[in-house]
């Protein structure tokens, strides 16, 4: 959806607010943002399945001197070329199945009327001086650097391009004012920053004085921005912009309200605060140094937790743009499907960490799929059709049901900690028990034994038990596969994680169909790039 802010949340029911970077509008979407996508397309899935309501938002970030010069270079209209590039993001993140609630673009007047009203109030409670800022920028990543960081060959240390020498009148936020309280915010909450190891690195960052921020580019610079209220010749540098955001989805901040003496009105009533800001460990600082810091300057609750993902590798360099080493996951996709993508990416890569990518892993894991889950599928329904006429036996289907409960309860227990690639391990032995419980169980066997009718019964019963529970859990990775098996088992729909315990089945009659996970031609992993 774009647009409006969905309404505000129930506030009787448990709640979660997710939400992605947003990515510039001036290049092709690739494997690294579909993953962090992806990934929090499957954390507000699985919120969504366990009872919760959910806003997961998305976008793109269209202002700047990047998206200028890029629309400059391409002939258009800085909002010609950002009009573009919201579409192919947008129909990107459709066919890889995600299901985002908002999908926002900071050129919509309702984003510039938030920014406008964040820094107007910044303004009032003299957060904000007029100075200098002399010293290095990076035109592709939008970021201010020091000596230290860009070294003697004056490289960009995220993109590795050259950076320019900047030298020119701005807007400062008072950033260091708010030094102490971040740290001790951080040290009091030690799962704010999530894994460790990042929230090391902001700790660490942050035992070196930390400097006020430069929050405007000159008009005469840069044009294509928002105006800030208090001097119409700047914008507002394209991060405070973006970072704001997050606010302007919520409905936290009504920006023709008058403030409160402390900062904004009540946020009660809104998304605000943010459950979690899923993020590549490239633009920590940006996510736990400015924005906080400028919720702070306006009395803002803070974000509940940042999740800092690795980087996809090739080899031992990361995956870029600029490098030429990127995958595209929509080529994949039409080798493969949107679930197949989904599931490599979530459990090839232990979240936080960095996971390379080869052609020989993906298919290593779409053969789990295709083998395990899979497999699994086709033989439980085949049976049910040969032996039963497609219809569940209706009798006790307990014979699964303590791995079942184990599985929700691990799978629980990994998403809580945010080890997404756990869960779904648990959720695969689920399917590789139910497998050996066919062996085990010989169903083949008991139908030719008049006096196994009662036990073949339970053997079907408790596999298609087992099939509900892992349609349920599969749910949030793989979307369109688990309605196709829901579909096949009869049931109305994927049913929520404790439904699936529950839900009848007896009596249900199930279809069958192709495999879900169709067998692929075992030379493709070298035959090049997917």
């Amino acid at each position: 959806m774009s647009g409006a802010s969905p309404t505000s949340p129930d506030a009787k029911r448990p709640r979660s607010y997710y939400t992605t970077p947003i990515y510039y509008a001036s290049g092709e979407p690739h494997l690294g943002h579909a993953y962090t996508t992806i990934l929090t397309d499957v954390l507000a899935r699985f919120d969504r399945q366990d009872g919760r309501d959910v806003l997961f938002l998305t976008g793109t970030d269209e202002h700047g001197q990047k998206i200028q010069d890029e629309a400059a270079k391409r002939g258009v209209t800085p909002m010609e070329l950002c009009d573009t590039m919201a579409e192919r993001f947008a129909a990107a993140w459709e066919r890889l199945g995600t299901s985002h609630d908002r999908f926002i673009r900071t050129t919509e007047e309702e984003h510039k009327a938030v920014v406008t009203a964040f820094l107007q109030r910044l303004w009032e409670h003299d957060q904000i001086y007029e100075g200098t800022y002399s010293g290095w920028y990076c035109v592709h990543d939008e970021r201010y650097w020091t000596e230290k960081d860009i070294g003697p060959d004056r490289l960009c240390p995220i993109c590795g391009r050259e950076v320019i020498r900047v030298e020119e009148r701005n807007y400062f936020f008072r950033m260091s004012a708010w030094q102490d309280a971040l740290v001790r915010h951080i040290e009091e909450n030690p799962e704010w920053i999530v894994p460790d190891i990042r929230r090391n690195e902001i700790l660490g960052f942050l035992r070196q004085p930390l400097g006020d921020l430069s929050i405007s580019r000159p008009k005469s610079r840069v044009s294509w921005g928002i105006e800030l209220p208090f001097d119409a010749e700047h914008v507002a540098y394209v991060w405070v912009d973006a970072l704001i955001n997050y606010l302007t989805a919520s409905g936290a901040i009504d920006p023709t309200a008058e403030p409160s003496a402390q900062g904004f009105d009540d946020v009660s009533g809104s998304w605000w605060p943010a459950d979690m800001h899923v993020i590549g460990k490239d633009i920590l600082t940006t996510h736990a140094v400015y924005w906080p810091t400028l919720l702070l300057g306006v009395g803002l609750p803070l974000p509940r937790q940042i999740l800092a993902h690795g980087w996809w590798v090739v080899g031992e360099t990361k995956m870029s743009k600029s490098l030429g080493n990127v995958v595209d996951p929509l080529a994949l996709r039409e080798d493969f499907g949107t679930d197949a993508v989904r599931w490599y990416l979530m459990r090839e890569m232990p979240t936080g960490s960095d996971a390379s990518y080869t052609p020989e892993r993906f298919l290593a894991r779409y053969d789990e799929l295709a083998n395990v889950l899979g497999n699994l599928a086709s033989r439980v329904i085949s049976m049910i059709g040969k032996y039963r006429d497609g219809v569940v036996p209706e009798t006790a289907a307990d014979g699964l049901a303590a791995d079942a409960e184990r599985a929700l309860e691990s799978a629980r227990e990994a998403m809580g900690r945010h080890r997404v690639h756990d869960a779904f391990a648990a959720a695969m032995d689920l399917a590789r028990t139910a497998n050996g419980y066919v062996e085990e169980r010989q169903p083949w066997a008991q139908a030719k034994d008049p006096a196994e009718a009662d036990a073949l019964d339970e053997t079907l019963a408790s596999l298609v038990r087992a099939l509900t529970v892992l349609c349920a859990l599969f749910q949030p990775v793989c979307p369109s596969k688990m309605e196709e098996l829901a579909r096949r088992l009869g049931l109305d729909g994927v049913p929520r994680l404790d439904d699936s315990l529950t839900v009848p089945l007896a009596g249900r009659s199930v279809a069958k169909g192709d495999p879900l996970f169709p067998r692929v031609d075992p030379g493709w992993a070298s035959e090049g790039d997917a």
